[in-house]
Formats: structure tokens, sequence, C-alpha cells
């Protein structure tokens, strides 16, 4: 194998505690240094965070969110819709050829809702070319996706300020 060619692994980060976004950016970012050609696919977020405005500023890579607007005001057929948008979007950029690492942020939370079902999150597993590497993120990853994975880490809360009533925070939550 040549240097800077490697075989694409499965990562998973699941769990309740915060820190799974940011731990696949800061894999994105990793990868991006090194050369490797990178694509962030958002499922269900829509709220600008400060990911967006760094890649927006720098041009690193792409972070494509397939949610617009209030989640909290959208109907369960719109949030169907933009979840469909985003796995068909995902399928094609996964064996496209112009990415090594394609991350699938909230894919698991699309799962969790009923957007998106098991067998469509294994198949996008089984999909996946040799060359290239897949983060999948959010809470309540399903066990059977835990098992192919090849690197599962878990976020756990301990504790969190939000308990205490504290807001999100621009820069450090968004």
């Amino acid at each position: 194998m040549a240097e800077g060619q490697f075989d694409g692994l499965i990562q998973v980060y699941t769990g309740d505690g915060k820190g799974k976004t940011t731990a696949a950016l800061g894999q994105a970012i990793r990868a991006y240094g090194q050369g490797l050609k990178v694509i962030f696919i958002q499922f269900l977020k829509s709220q600008s965070g400060g990911e967006h405005i760094f890649a927006d500023k720098f041009k690193l890579f792409e972070i494509i969110r397939f949610g617009k607007g209030d989640l909290f005001q959208k109907s369960e057929q719109e949030l169907l819709q933009e979840t469909r948008e985003a796995y068909e979007f995902a399928k094609k950029a996964m064996v496209s050829g112009k990415y090594d690492l394609v991350v699938l942020d909230e894919i698991f939370i699309a799962h969790w809702r009923g957007f998106l079902s098991l067998q469509q999150i294994i198949d996008l597993m089984q999909m996946k070319p040799g060359n290239v590497e897949l983060i999948m993120t959010g809470r309540k990853a399903p066990q059977e996706v835990v098992k192919r994975a090849d690197l599962v880490t878990e976020m756990l809360v301990i504790k969190h300020p939000f308990a205490e009533g504290v807001q999100q925070r621009r820069g450090i939550e968004y």
C-alpha cells in the first residue's frame, strides 16, 4: 500500500454525552490536514453552528445540512423528506470516488425518529468502498450497527450544565 492510502474503517460516535459531532469534526480536520478529501453530511440538523462558519471561512471541506428552518416546527412528512434527501446524497457521495472520509452526522437520530430503517443504515455500511473511512454519529446507535462497526466510542454524560438550567452557548454548544 502506498503512503497516504489506507483501508477505510467504520467509526461510530454515540451516547447521550456531548461531543459526538465535535469528535467527527476533529477527525475530519485531521484527515483534511493530511490531504484527504472530506464531506460532512448532517441529518436533521438545522442550526448553523461554529463549524459552518469555520468551513465557509476557510473552505476546507463541505458541511452539508439537510435540515432547514426550525426542526421543531416541521411536520413528520417534511422531516422524512429531508432525511430521504440526505440519505440519497450520502449514498452517492459514498461511492462517488471523490471522498476519502464521509461523515454522516446525526444519522442515528434519523433512525431513532423512524425516518431511516436499520436496513438503510446497514446498506450504507455495506456499500462503503474499501478505501473510504465512514463516520456515523448520533445518540442511540442500533446494536447491529455497533456490532458491524470497526470503532465505537460512546459519549457518556457524567455531569452537564444543561441539568442546572444553563442554556446553549455560542461557540461552545453550537
